[in-house]
Order: C-alpha cells, then sequence, then structure tokens
C-alpha cells in the first residue's frame, strides 16, 4: 500500500477514536465542546498520530494500547494550536483554512478550549485499562515532559521571546527541538515503549523524529515564503511579519532545502537497525519533507 493510502488510513482510525472521546451529553456548558470539537476536527495532517500509529505497526505492538496516546497527543497538538494563534501570541486570523478558534467562539473561550483539550490527554491515558501498567505510566511521563516547559512550551516561550532578534543558528534549533520536535518525538517514543521496544529500539525511533521533526519544521519554513495561503490554509509570510529567525532568513532557501535532505537522511539512517520493517516510516519522511501544503 502507498503512503498515502496509509496515512489516510490512519487518519480515519484516529478521527473515529477521536470523534468517540468527544462525545458528551447535553450540558450547560456545552459551547466548550462546541469550541474543542471546532479545532480538533478542522482537518490537520494527524502526523503525530501517525507516526505513533506506524512504530507500532513497525514493532509489532497492539494498536489498541497506543491508539488512546495518539488520541491524546492530537489534542495536546491541536491546544497548542489554539493558544498559538491567539491575539496574545501570534495573532493570526486563520487556521487550515478556517478562521482560528477565537476569531470564532472569542478569546475566553478559546483559551478555556486549550485547556480543556489538555486536561482531556491526560484524563484519556490515566484511565486507559492495559495489561502494561509499567509501560502506560512511562508513556505518560514522556508526554508530560514533551508538553511542558521542557518541551513544547519551553519552545514557544523561546520563540515568543525571539522577536525581533536576530538568533543564532544553534538556538533556532533549539527553538524547534522544542516547539515542534519535542511533541513528534513523544509520537514515536511513546508507540515504541508500549509496543514493549527495547531502549536501544527507543532510542533509533527517537533519533528518526528528533531528525525528522527538524526536517519538518525546516520545510514549513520554505513553504512560509514559497506557499500560498489558499493551499496551506493560513497565512503565509506571517513569520517575516513577526520578525521571527528562520532557517530561511538565516541561510536562503537553497541550503534550507538541502538541509531539509539532510535532516530527512538522518531520521531515515536511524531507522537501519529496523531493516525492512521500517519501510512505512522511512516512506512517510520522503512524504513528509517534500509536501506542499
Amino acid at each position: 500500500m502507498e503512503i498515502q493510502n496509509i496515512i489516510k488510513e490512519k487518519i480515519k482510525t484516529v478521527n473515529t477514536q477521536l470523534e468517540e472521546y468527544m462525545k458528551h451529553p447535553d450540558l450547560a456548558q456545552n459551547s466548550i465542546f462546541n469550541a474543542m470539537n471546532y479545532s480538533l476536527f478542522a482537518g490537520g495532517k494527524r502526523l503525530r498520530p501517525i507516526i505513533m500509529l506506524l512504530v507500532c505497526d513497525m514493532l509489532g505492538g497492539d494498536e489498541k494500547e497506543v491508539l488512546p496516546f495518539a488520541c491524546a497527543l492530537e489534542m495536546i497538538h491541536t491546544y497548542s494550536l489554539i493558544h498559538d494563534d491567539l491575539p496574545a501570541m501570534d495573532n493570526d486570523d486563520l487556521r487550515r483554512g478556517k478562521p482560528t478558534n477565537h476569531k470564532v467562539f472569542g478569546e475566553a473561550a478559546a483559551i478555556l478550549a486549550g485547556d480543556a483539550l489538555l486536561n482531556m490527554a491526560f484524563e484519556i491515558t490515566s484511565s486507559i485499562n492495559t495489561e502494561n501498567p509499567k509501560r502506560a505510566l512511562r508513556a505518560i511521563s514522556v508526554l508530560s515532559k514533551a508538553s511542558g516547559a521542557l518541551g513544547m512550551i519551553g519552545g514557544q516561550v523561546i520563540d515568543i521571546e525571539s522577536e525581533n532578534k536576530a538568533i543564532s543558528h544553534d538556538m533556532l534549533l533549539n527553538l524547534h527541538s522544542l516547539k515542534t520536535g519535542a511533541i513528534i518525538r513523544a509520537a514515536g517514543v511513546i508507540g515504541a515503549v508500549m509496543s514493549g521496544a527495547g531502549e536501544d529500539e527507543i532510542k533509533a525511533v527517537d533519533s528518526y523524529c528528533l531528525n525528522l521533526g527538524l526536517a519538518f519544521q525546516i520545510r514549513d519554513d520554505i513553504l512560509d515564503v514559497t506557499g500560498n495561503e489558499e493551499t496551506l490554509g493560513k497565512p503565509i509570510g506571517s513569520d517575516s511579519e513577526n520578525h521571527k529567525t528562520t532557517f530561511v532568513t538565516l541561510f536562503g532557501l537553497e541550503k534550507s532545502k538541502k538541509a531539509v535532505d539532510e535532516y530527512t537522511g538522518k531520521a531515515i539512517s536511524s531507522l537501519s537497525v529496523f531493516k525492512e520493517k521500517a519501510k512505512e516510516l522511512t516512506d512517510l519522511a520522503n512524504y513528509l519533507t517534500n509536501r506542499s501544503v
């Protein structure tokens, strides 16, 4: 099966489970579920859950053990986007081709929707019925660290504090490794942990995700310059407008494209220990880092 079809299949699996989690009775606070669902089902790539599920497949794990974590990670990613778009941060009007959450529901509801998605992620992961509680506990620890001040939030802080400043290549790598890379790495590591992988296998998956995350973000930087708003579903040139340092502003388009190839190659090389079992993750890396959206 080609990688595009595999991606569609995994997205369907994740969306079906997310819909189950988001069902709720008629409540006085229904408006918060409306705001949560609006962004959660706005048509994202589901990259992080896909990585987690493909790692599970590669290692012969049980998808039912991994799927709750895949959905939780997508909820955390979605909450981060809702908050990232707020006026206090990037102040964006468009996300995935639709008005941003705060434009539809107001700032207060958007903040609370993000908070609620974060909390629901841990409601789900802390209450799963598993035969491997030690694995689940480790996975929850990975998830919380990756989404906190030592991970995604830490990267967002660096991003905010770097506006209107020239930052070094090393600082830019650190920013991307945290803001974008931390939960991509968590996706792979959790998939490996919940599938019973050994420590060397977990390290190999982590290296794949680290390098894939950097390649993915640099490709994002390129598309912010070369893409168009209609195709990408979000404003183009926002990095420049917010005076942010990117790989493109530091090195230009051609060197940035070479960096994408370099990190993609490193990601794929990290999977050599898995041999032919890594084909789908290899195909995913090539597909994502050559994307136009």
